[in-house]
């Protein structure tokens, strides 16, 4: 497993790798815009390229684009919809530069209205900018469930996947987090085991592409985000050493995007942290 943290490009996208060095990382995740902000970040040649180096002299193996928040490619709003689908396309066309595992995303929210038309709407989105980008694959995050957040649950990722053709460059991105907030209990090998035999059944396990390792502020079935620091949740030390030890997730990038020490993001002890305790994980099992 390539365990490593998100971290900021601010400086320049080299500076990523930098950051993800000091804290020790496998993987890194990066947010290759302003993730509150439309407006796309043009990267150049030259900073692209430095990344790529910078990255092949690291002990760096993985690295994810995390899509912005503002995206909803399940919106009715055709301006949004338009930004949507502009925005995801960029971010696919900057991880093929810079050889990312691949883009992050919240598949979208259906607001108030009518869920299986928002996940046709986030289908069609979601294939315009593929169609439009070449390459780089897209991993959808399972969310907490809060609001008409889409994909709270297997069987909604397996009606978005069927949405999108079940087109191959569409795998999952699983968050420890989002799992628990939305009712799956995956504080034990044999609940995590469940978990993924049910995502087998239904989606595919190969669909399983990368991972985010969050502990939870809330209980089980809470349906609300909100991240908590490793082994500082409801999921404790024993339930992230079950998240990062299961076999189906062996070779995956897994970050964290923890809120850290005042704020501040993960830290080299987390990421240490996360690495002890996947040791751990395994010797229990």
């Amino acid at each position: 497993m390539l365990i490593g943290a998100h971290v900021s490009p601010a400086g320049g996208l080299p500076k990523a790798i930098e950051r993800g060095v000091e804290r020790g990382c496998r993987a890194i995740q990066i947010f290759n815009q302003s993730p509150r902000m439309w407006k796309p970040s043009v990267h150049s040649a030259e900073s692209i390229a430095a990344f790529r180096e910078a990255m092949g002299a690291s002990d760096i193996d993985a690295v994810l684009i995390h899509a912005v928040y503002l995206l909803n490619c399940a919106s009715e709003d055709p301006d949004i919809r338009a930004k949507s689908v502009a925005s995801l396309t960029h971010s696919l066309r900057v991880g093929e530069q810079i050889g990312a595992r691949a883009v992050v995303l919240h598949p979208g929210s259906a607001k108030t209205g009518d869920v299986p038309s928002a996940i046709a709407r986030a289908g069609e989105a979601i294939l315009e900018a593929l169609t439009e980008s070449e390459g780089c694959p897209l991993h959808l995050e399972n969310t907490a469930g809060t609001g008409g957040t889409l994909g709270r649950s297997i069987d909604e990722l397996a009606l978005l996947l069927e949405a999108c053709d079940g087109d191959e460059r569409i795998g999952l991105c699983l968050d420890s987090c989002h799992l628990f907030a939305s009712g799956y209990d995956i504080r034990t090998a044999a609940g995590l085991a469940g978990v993924v035999g049910e995502i087998s059944a239904k989606v595919g396990a190969e669909r399983i592409g990368s991972l985010h390792l969050n502990d939870s502020q809330t209980a089980l079935g809470a349906n609300r985000d909100r991240h908590a620091n490793v082994g500082e949740g409801e999921l404790g030390e024993a339930g992230c050493a079950a998240f990062l030890s299961e076999p189906a997730f062996e070779t995956l990038p897994c970050v964290l995007e923890t809120p850290g020490v005042q704020r501040s993001g993960p830290s080299a002890e987390e990421v240490a942290l996360a690495m002890t305790l996947r040791e751990r994980g395994l010797a229990e099992r």
